[in-house]
């Protein structure tokens, strides 16, 4: 199952992988709009559970422009993942550049009441080649 994430980042016991496939039903190259789906998979290696509270995302497009992103938990949820378990969603991306990137950091509440930041590993979108 490891050979669909592409990138990974660890944290105190807590591994994000990422995987990213290009949408060409949802992306309209000719209007400028590129769309891509994004798998993330977070685990808990560490002795204790974690609660998944807030996220940060950049994303980068082709022409080097920074958008940046917050917001409570992910796809609507605050999960919490026991040690040993994790927590697995897809959401998506859009730019008007058919290349770019997404990076970012999970903000993380463990049982014993410590806070801390959990590394998102930098990850490619990149559409195919369209002919002309």
């Amino acid at each position: 199952m490891k050979a669909l994430f592409t990138e990974e980042a660890r944290t105190r016991g807590v591994v994000v992988r990422t995987s990213v496939s290009y949408l060409p039903e949802q992306s309209e190259p000719a209007r400028g709009r590129w769309f891509w789906a994004y798998h993330i998979r977070i685990e808990n290696e560490g002795e204790t559970g974690v609660q998944l509270l807030t996220r940060h995302w950049i994303i980068t497009d082709g022409r080097g422009a920074r958008h940046s992103v917050e917001g409570e938990g992910v796809v609507g949820e605050q999960p919490m993942i026991a040690p040993g378990g994790s927590f697995d969603y897809v959401s998506g991306c859009h730019l008007a550049t058919p290349t770019g990137s997404m990076q970012g950091s999970y903000h993380m509440l463990a049982e014993d009441g410590s806070a801390f930041d959990v590394a998102i590993p930098k990850f490619g979108l990149i559409a195919p080649a369209v002919a002309g």
